[in-house]
């Protein structure tokens, strides 16, 4: 049986394309990857340092071009748009990257075709809505990064925290990409020991204010790591590439990327992140977590700021 090509294209080779396309050169997801940027010595450049790892590597296809080489890309990566400066909040970001990702998924369009088109350009979640306003594809088509690198920061924060191995670490960030996300305490735990006891076995307090610390920690790291280094580009990239191995893969894994909610806990029609089954398809089914009444008043605070942000764009 011939195993089926896979290509993708990623549009936009700052720091966070340049890390996500490093890291899917390792794993060698696809045969064919496809580099574009405005700066096309950039993306030349970029394919060629790539090209040079491939003898260590093994064979991969890796080009920089123009649209019209992303016609038959069975998957988009959009990392374009204007960086997050120190002491500006993802949602600054709005009005310059809703135009940058608006052209881009016209251009995109143009080839025909129905990729699964990935979103990482924030803020994520206004400019996901925008997308799939833009596009008219099938919502499962469509999928914002999210908060799967937000969950990776609780989980690696609480592992730190606990001093436990992090893949024994099960929670997850939900909401909005940025200073409204929550996390879900009231389902985290360690191994299937909930958190609260594994707390205690440790002798670390497990109260109201350790959890805010550590929320906080997750919310901030990004402004942490933006005034140390000037930009987050490695965590995202290796966020990108497992939400692309799980379509490619057909994994059927749950991660909490970005999708329209419209009806999910009674939430407005907005984009934002729950848990999600990611499959050959996209999107093959978002999850309701059993949230606590504090959690769901939480997540609705945080629909409501993205919904502000969608309607003052004029997307609803």
């Amino acid at each position: 049986m011939e195993t089926r090509r896979t290509k993708l294209a990623l549009i936009g080779i700052g720091a966070v394309g340049a890390a996500f396309a490093y890291a899917l050169s390792l794993k060698r997801l696809v045969n064919e990857l496809v580099l574009v940027d405005l700066d096309k010595n950039r993306a030349e450049g970029e394919a060629m340092d790539l090209r040079h790892g491939l003898p260590l590597i093994g064979p991969m296809e890796i080009t920089a071009g123009e649209y019209e080489d992303c016609v038959g890309a069975d998957i988009v990566v959009i990392t374009a748009g204007a960086n997050q400066k120190p002491g500006q909040s993802r949602l600054d970001l709005l009005r310059t990257n809703t135009r940058v990702v608006t052209d881009i998924a016209k251009n995109i369009l143009k080839l025909g075709g129905e990729p699964i088109i990935i979103v990482a350009s924030n803020p994520v979640d206004v400019l996901t809505f925008d997308l799939l306003k833009q596009t008219g594809l099938p919502k499962n088509k469509i999928i914002g990064s999210g908060t799967v690198l937000d969950s990776s920061r609780l989980r690696q924060t609480l592992a730190e925290t606990l001093q436990v191995d992090v893949r024994s670490v099960h929670a997850h960030v939900i909401g909005e990409h940025g200073d409204s996300e929550l996390a879900v305490w009231s389902q985290a735990n360690i191994s299937c020991v909930p958190l609260k006891y594994f707390f205690a076995q440790r002798g670390v307090p497990y109260t109201e204010e350790t959890r805010a610390e550590i929320l906080q920690k997750v919310r901030g790291a990004a402004y942490e790591i933006i005034k140390r280094k000037g930009s987050t580009s490695n965590a995202i990239g290796v966020a990108l590439c497992r939400i692309v191995e799980a379509i490619i893969k057909d994994e059927k894994s749950v991660l909490t990327v970005s999708t329209s909610m419209k009806g999910i806990h009674g939430l407005p029609d907005v984009c934002l992140s729950m848990p999600c089954v990611i499959g050959e398809n996209g999107i093959e089914a978002v999850l309701e977590s059993l949230l606590n009444d504090e959690e769901c008043e939480a997540l609705h605070e945080s629909a409501k700021v993205l919904r502000k942000h969608a309607e003052d764009m004029g997307l609803v």
